[in-house]
C-alpha cells in the first residue's frame, strides 16, 4: 500500500548503505525513538499527518466521514471488501459522532506508529532497524503462521517497496498505518492476505480468525487445556448442580452436599469429570469452526463484510454452532449425567465403559439423545442472549468508560461473566427438563414421557420455583470458569507462542 506522503527516493537518501536505520535509545518505546527510525523532525511528521488527513479530506470539509474514508482507501487501490473504512472510522472517532477531526486523526496516528514500532522491535531480534526475511519468518513461526518461502517472498515484496529485500521501519509504517485492528502478527498476516492477496481462489471460504496458515491445532490445545482446566476446578459446583436438579422433593444444597460426601468422598464432587474434560476439546473446536464458517456465510449472502455480520448474524451463526456442537458430544453429555447422579451402592461408582454399555443394552441408542430437544432449544436462545449483551457490554465499556480504547483482560472478563450470567439464567428452565430427562432410565416406572411431561410435573409437583433448582450454584460456577479459562488460555497461549 503507498501512501500519499511516502518520498521513497528522498528517504533511500537518508539510509545507510544497508538499508537500515537502527536506533538504539533506551527506556521505554516512545516517539522519539519513532522519530529516529523515520530520520524525522517532530515538524516534518506534523506536516506528513496533516498531508494524510489532507488525502482522505478532499472535500476540505475540516472532518472525516465514512464517505470520504472510503474513498481515500479507494484511491489507495484496496479492494472494496477489504477496505476496514468503517472500522477504521470507528477507532478514530473517539467521541462518537460520527466524524473524524484532526486531532482525532493525529491521536490514531500517535497510537498506531508506537504500536507499530513495539511489533517491529520485538521482530528485529538483531536491532540493526530492519526486518530481515527470516526474522518475519521466525515471528510469523511462532505466532502459528506456516509459510512457505514464496509466499514469504510475496509477503516481503509487497512491504519493501524499495525491492532492497530488507523492511524498514518506513516501509513497515506505510504497509500497516492504515489498518484499525490490534497489530499481532496473526492479524498482520490476515491483513496482508486479505489486502495484497486477495486473488487466491479459496479467500471466500477461509474464516476469519483461520488463517488457511495458521495452526490450529495450537488454538485447539490451548481451548481444550483451559476448558479442562476450568471444568475441573468447577466440578464439585456442576455435580452439585445436577444432583439438585433432579430432585423432585424441595432442593437445599447442603443436605444435597452432604449426600454427596457421604457416597464417594472428597473424589465423589468430581464423578463424571472425566467425561466433561473429554468433551472440552471437540465441541470448542466443532463450535468454533461451525461459527465461523457460519458467519462467512452470513456475511457473504448479506454482502458484507464481518464487522458489519450485526446482532441477528451473531445470534443465527452463534446458536447454529452451539447446536451443531451440543448435537455432536450429546452422548457425553448424557453418560456424564448418569454417572453424576447415579445411586451408589456401598460406594461403588461403576465404570464408564459399563455404564455406556447398561444404557444401550437396556434403553437402545435412542436413549443417548433423551433430552436433546430442549437441550438444542435452550443453546439457540442462550448464545443469542450471551453474544448479544456480551459485544453490548464491551461496546458501552469502550465507549463511556475506556474513551475509545480496547477493552482490557478485566473489562473482557467481567462482560464475560455477566453475559454468561444472564444468558444461563435465562434458558436454565430447560436446562432442568433436559437433566430430568437424561436422568431417567427410559424403562423406569416413573420415567417421564416427553418434554412436555417434564414440564407439566415439575410445575404441577414443584411449582415454578422448580424450574430453578441448583440455579445458585450454576452461577456461582459461571465466575471462577470464565476467570480461570481466560487466565489458563492466555497463559497457554504465550508457552505456545501464540500472542
Amino acid at each position: 500500500m503507498e501512501l500519499p506522503t511516502r518520498k521513497a527516493d528522498e528517504k533511500q537518501q537518508k539510509r545507510n548503505p544497508g538499508g537500515c536505520n537502527p536506533v538504539k535509545k533506551p527506556g521505554p518505546v516512545s516517539m522519539d525513538h519513532v522519530l529516529l527510525a523515520l530520520r524525522e523532525t517532530k515538524e516534518e511528521r506534523e506536516t506528513r499527518i496533516r498531508s494524510l488527513f489532507g488525502f482522505f479530506d478532499k472535500a476540505g470539509l475540516g472532518y472525516l466521514d465514512y464517505t470520504q474514508i472510503e474513498g481515500g482507501l479507494s484511491a489507495l487501490n484496496i479492494p472494496a471488501e477489504y477496505k476496514y473504512a468503517r472500522d477504521l472510522l470507528k477507532v478514530c472517532d473517539s467521541d462518537r459522532d460520527g466524524r473524524v477531526e484532526y486531532q482525532e486523526f493525529r491521536r490514531y496516528m500517535d497510537d498506531k506508529e508506537l504500536e507499530l514500532y513495539r511489533i517491529f522491535q520485538a521482530i528485529d531480534v538483531e536491532h540493526n532497524g530492519c526486518i530481515l526475511p527470516e526474522e518475519l519468518w521466525d515471528a510469523l513461526v511462532k505466532a502459528g503462521i506456516e509459510i512457505d518461502d514464496e509466499e514469504l517472498a510475496s509477503f516481503v515484496d509487497h512491504v519493501d517497496k524499495d525491492n532492497n529485500g530488507i523492511i524498514t521501519f518506513e516501509e513497515w509504517r506505510d504497509f500497516l498505518l492504515l489498518c484499525p485492528h490490534e497489530i499481532t502478527m496473526e492479524n498482520i498476516y490476515q491483513y496482508w492476505e486479505k489486502v495484497c492477496h486477495v486473488d487466491i481462489g479459496e479467500q471466500a471460504v477461509i474464516p476469519e480468525g483461520i488463517s488457511k496458515h495458521s495452526n490450529a491445532s495450537k488454538y485447539l490445545i490451548a481451548g481444550g487445556v483451559a476448558g479442562a482446566a476450568s471444568r475441573t476446578a468447577t466440578a464439585p459446583l456442576d455435580r452439585l448442580k445436577v444432583i439438585l436438579q433432579v430432585q423432585t422433593t424441595q432442593a437445599r444444597i447442603l443436605p444435597a452436599t452432604k449426600k454427596i460426601w457421604r457416597e464417594g468422598g472428597f473424589l465423589g464432587f468430581f464423578r463424571g469429570n472425566g467425561l466433561n474434560v473429554m468433551k472440552v476439546a471437540p465441541e470448542s473446536a466443532i463450535r468454533f469452526f461451525t461459527f465461523e464458517l457460519l458467519k462467512d456465510y452470513i456475511v457473504k449472502a448479506k454482502g458484507t463484510d464481518k464487522s458489519n455480520i450485526g446482532a441477528s448474524g451473531r445470534l443465527i451463526a452463534g446458536g447454529l454452532a452451539g447446536a451443531v456442537a451440543q448435537t455432536a458430544i450429546y452422548p457425553l453429555d448424557l453418560v456424564k449425567t448418569r454417572l453424576q447422579t447415579y445411586a451408589c451402592e456401598g460406594g461403588r461408582v461403576p465404570s464408564l465403559v459399563n455404564l455406556t454399555k447398561d444404557i444401550w443394552a437396556h434403553e437402545g441408542p435412542r436413549a443417548f439423545y433423551r433430552g436433546v430437544v430442549p437441550s438444542l432449544l435452550g443453546i439457540i436462545p442462550y448464545a443469542g442472549i450471551d453474544l448479544t449483551a456480551y459485544e453490548t457490554l464491551k461496546d458501552m465499556s469502550r465507549t463511556y468508560i475506556l474513551n475509545n480504547s480496547e477493552p482490557g483482560p478485566l473489562v473482557q472478563l467481567g462482560c464475560g461473566t455477566i453475559s454468561g450470567a444472564l444468558g444461563a439464567t435465562c434458558v436454565y428452565p430447560l436446562q432442568v427438563i433436559r437433566t430430568r430427562m437424561q436422568a431417567q432410565r427410559t424403562n423406569s416406572s416413573t420415567a417421564y414421557s416427553g418434554m412436555s411431561d417434564v414440564f407439566r410435573k415439575t410445575f404441577r409437583n414443584e411449582g415454578f420455583s422448580g424450574f430453578y433448582k441448583g440455579l445458585f450454584p450454576n452461577l456461582l460456577k459461571v465466575v471462577p470458569s470464565a476467570s480461570i479459562t481466560y487466565l489458563v488460555y492466555e497463559s497457554m497461549k504465550k508457552s505456545l507462542s501464540l500472542d
